[in-house]
């Protein structure tokens, strides 16, 4: 059994430490170029549609809960009478 465990145990270690790197283009100073350029827009539009789709639906999704707390307050603030 332990001889079982000590061979896994250098198959992982072999593995791991002998994968290959890949190489890894450094987007960031093109991020940071388009991120810093005054163009007008917010700083949460800058990424594309997928910031753009991202933040509505984060709006629709608070609005809709804020809505519903609402409702629920005024739910348990009136109760129904009961017969």
């Amino acid at each position: 059994m332990n001889r079982h465990i000590f061979a896994l145990q250098q198959v992982a270690r072999r593995t791991i430490s002998s994968s290959v790197r890949r190489q890894v283009d450094n987007k960031v100073p093109q991020k940071q170029k388009m991120f810093q350029e005054d163009n007008g827009m917010p700083i949460h539009l800058k990424g594309g549609t997928s910031d753009a789709l991202l933040y509505r639906t984060t709006m629709a999704l608070t609005i809709l809960g804020a809505g519903y707390v609402v409702y629920e307050l005024v739910k348990a603030a009136f109760p129904q009478k009961k017969d």
